[in-house]
């Protein structure tokens, strides 16, 4: 059997694991708090919430904030946004000076405040401006750069192979493709049978990644052996499981599938998912900003409603944690199974 060495993905220096989990960088999601516990759990590579490229130029606060990385989460990858080649290129320095160990651009968010002002999915329409601004970024700095996009616009405009091979020829280092058109926005099933096609088009040597409805070991396991891409990128499956890496390592490696995490360790990592949030972003807005995972953590768990009612009501780390441990003895020995995605919705939040 081939050693973990001779099976490793590259992109540029950066070297990953054989078949690496990637976590989506996803708007008000994807911040370091919510990465820690992602990382603690297998993540190998994962990306900050998207910035815009204007807000960065503009020294606006909560974009600058989001260029927050630490040693920890390396490698690290910072994601950037907009639809004018001189603003792309001014961004790309600032980040630059962060020292990320990579630099995405995002071609692929279909909400609408982002696609219809000509930047995200919105670029998916003009082939020649998306390759402008790629080159752009490119020739402005001296990370890799990776890029993020969709299947194409609609039905009739899925043109991802082209997209693929010209965005190499300027020079991006790694393309991750979400199985969806930004017509469809998260409906439907995703398609990776186009992504197989990049990923065996002999002009391709970038590695590329697979997105969209990976939600279990089993699936995948099966894409992975199906689509043979190099690696996946999960995003709404990790929001509020983030145990969602370790359990697809396991399983891709052994065939068997981990215990469920117990109450005990949902509230663990729960509370450390909490305290990241105060260290982060301050008292306030770190006890604010929590009150949107504590669904996620705690679903499936039955008369869970009382609890999480409190949950978002109080205002100090110290009673928050009292009723998260309360929560771990109602329910002890409690068995919670896994959550299909498509009970999670965050798609207004441009998960991609």
């Amino acid at each position: 059997m081939k050693g973990i060495e001779c099976n490793m993905v590259k992109i540029d220096q950066i070297e990953l694991p054989d078949f690496p989990l990637l976590l989506a960088p996803m708007e008000d999601v994807s911040d370091p708090p919510f990465r820690a516990v992602c990382k603690d759990n297998g993540a190998d590579l994962m990306y900050t919430e998207f910035i815009s490229s204007e807000g960065l130029i503009r020294d606006a606060i909560k974009s600058k904030h989001k260029l927050d990385i630490f040693d920890y989460e390396r490698p690290i990858g910072i994601q950037i946004f907009g639809g004018d080649e001189e603003a792309l290129s001014l961004s790309a320095k600032i980040v630059e000076a962060v020292n990320p160990d990579l630099l995405d651009i995002n071609f692929g968010c279909p909400v609408k405040k982002v696609a219809l002002k000509g930047a995200g999915a919105g670029v998916l329409k003009d082939v020649d401006l998306m390759v402008r601004l790629t080159d752009a970024v490119v020739k402005s700095t001296k990370l890799p750069v990776t890029v993020k996009t969709r299947l194409g616009w609609d039905e009739n405009t899925k043109n991802i192979e082209e997209v693929a091979e010209r965005l190499q020829d300027v020079g991006i280092k790694a393309l991750a493709i979400h199985g969806r058109t930004r017509s469809q926005m998260y409906k439907g099933e995703a398609d990776w049978s186009l992504i197989a096609k990049v990923k065996n088009n002999p002009r391709i040597h970038i590695p590329i990644f697979g997105n969209g409805d990976i939600d279990s070991p089993q699936k995948a396991k099966a894409y992975k052996e199906r689509y043979g891409v190099d690696g996946i990128m999960i995003g709404r499956a990790a929001i509020g499981y983030p145990w969602i890496f370790r359990e697809i390592k396991h399983f891709v490696a052994t065939g068997e599938m981990l215990p469920f995490p117990t109450v005990e360790e949902r509230v663990d990592v729960c509370k450390k998912h909490l305290r990241k949030s105060l260290e982060w972003k301050g008292p306030k807005v770190g006890i604010f900003e929590m009150r949107r995972h504590y669904a996620n953590y705690l679903k499936g768990l039955p008369g869970i409603k009382e609890f999480r009612g409190r949950l978002v009501t109080l205002m100090l780390q110290e009673e928050i944690e009292a009723v998260l441990d309360e929560v771990a003895t109602t329910y002890k020995g409690f068995e919670i199974e896994r959550t299909p995605i498509e009970l999670i919705n965050y798609h207004e939040k441009c998960p991609i």
